[in-house]
């Protein structure tokens, strides 16, 4: 399935199944608050397929997969008959129509927790928190290559995944933060990477190659690919080798090459270049020379380039037996929560940038690649878009659960229901805030795609 597609239909499968359970969970508490519900549809438009059930509610599939609704019996919307008033929505308490509302993002916290606690027990793989290079900030902070990062500030890392989300954060904070390593020689030592220096436009999405740390996944092998007729390392090397060692000075990756060679060509003379070949460790005697560029310029190296690069395996994966997953889910969901949270304010406080809003066509391609990535990726992916979508629904902005929910709130103050004039006018307060949010958010899925 081409990439095209995929993300199509990975969208509709994502948003149908959080929309599913958002709207169920409002059917199922309006149902137990003796509410009427004439409709529980999935999609917008006209309806694709539908049955109705013998208390007379339909429920649809409809043509636009973007969301759904619930449409219950109320007196403000149609003509409702005298024995069936005390099931319109608008006759319940101010207490039931509150459960009622907060019933969709309840649903879509509790899905995610179902969904962490999946995930967990499939056994979610990702690559080992190790340090393949450092340099700058990460350097002066005294991190080392081989490092094994075991906790950023508060937040333990387990896998990489978890020190990029940490970097990122403590970047747009402008923040000193410790940083717990397990050496290489088997020690724990705590760093602390000063990033209240940070330049403005500073890409927090790419914290650690910004602040100076490369994952060791990230690492080019440092194989030699194609070798230049006449250069230092014709008749030297061969394809294939793997350098672990330029005069005495170790090789994590191919990066490294060139600046060791240029440090022994600046020194004068010879030196030894160590290598595995076909198993056996060999040292090989090498001067590196000046050669001409394409250019024009000179350059000082041996004259090779890197073999194939393929994307590593997986090296690390976090995965919990069934019971062990249950307080690992709860965690998680409130370790998310707390992060989703802070973003969000965040951004209303300025001090992110609202170019990392993102619509349909991020959540799509996203949607694609954890499905690539394998069943836990995409169960993760599900679980932080359903508790998204359950945060984002209770912001209070009217036209969202949180904006009746605001609703709800004001009235069991003043002790009397807002009026229609001024809930009309929230009506068309929210609808602009979210056409602006959605032209945000569409503008920048163009804009990065």
């Amino acid at each position: 399935m081409s990439d095209f597609f995929g993300s199509i239909w990975w969208l509709i499968v994502s948003i149908g199944l959080l929309v599913t359970f958002h709207e169920y969970g409002h059917y199922w508490v309006a149902r137990r608050c003796g509410v009427k519900v004439l409709r529980f549809s999935v999609g917008f438009g006209r309806p694709l397929w539908m049955r109705k059930n013998a208390d007379g509610t339909e429920f649809a599939i409809a043509a636009i997969p973007l969301g759904g609704y619930v449409k219950m019996l109320d007196e403000r919307e149609t003509e409702v008959a005298p024995s069936e008033q005390h099931r319109a929505f608008n006759r319940q308490s101010v207490y039931r129509r509150i459960a009622i509302a907060s019933a969709g993002p309840l649903a879509n916290f509790l899905l995610c927790i179902v969904l962490l606690w999946a995930m967990f027990v499939v056994g979610r793989q990702d690559y080992a928190p190790v340090v393949g290079r450092v340099q700058g900030i990460a350097a002066e902070a005294g991190l080392r290559v081989g490092d094994t990062v075991l906790k950023i500030g508060e937040r333990e890392t387990p896998t990489w995944g978890e020190v990029q989300f940490a970097l990122a954060t403590a970047a747009i904070d402008r923040a000193r933060v410790p940083v717990e390593v397990r050496t290489p020689e088997g020690g724990t030592r705590t760093r602390t990477l000063d990033l209240t220096g940070l330049p403005e436009g500073f890409d927090e999405l790419a914290a650690p190659e910004g602040i100076g740390i490369t994952a060791r996944h990230r690492l080019v092998p440092a194989v030699i690919g194609d070798i230049t007729e006449g250069s230092a390392a014709y008749g030297v090397l061969a394809e294939g080798d793997r350098v672990t060692a330029v005069d005495g000075q170790p090789v994590a990756g191919f990066d490294d090459i060139a600046p060791l060679v240029k440090a022994l060509h600046a020194r004068g003379g010879p030196g030894m270049v160590e290598v595995v070949r076909e198993g056996q460790r060999l040292a090989l005697e090498i001067t590196p020379r000046a050669f001409a560029r394409p250019d024009g310029t000179q350059a000082v190296g041996l004259g090779v380039s890197s073999g194939t690069v393929t994307q590593p395996p997986f090296d690390a994966v976090r995965r919990y037996g069934a019971l062990e997953a249950v307080p690992m889910a709860f965690a998680e969901t409130g370790r998310l929560a707390s992060d989703t949270v802070g973003m969000i304010a965040r951004m209303f406080q300025g001090s992110v940038s609202l170019k990392y809003v993102s619509g349909p066509i991020t959540t799509a391609r996203t949607a694609n690649a954890t499905a690539n990535l394998g069943l836990a990726w995409f169960l993760n992916f599900l679980a932080l878009l359903s508790l998204s979508l359950a945060i984002l629904n209770l912001l209070p902005i009217p036209l969202l659960d949180g904006g009746h929910l605001l609703y709800y709130l004001i009235e069991l103050v003043k002790g009397s229901p807002l009026s229609e004039r001024a809930m009309a006018a929230g009506q068309y307060v929210g609808l602009a805030l979210l056409a602006g949010l959605m032209g945000l958010a569409l503008f920048n899925d163009v804009f990065h795609w």
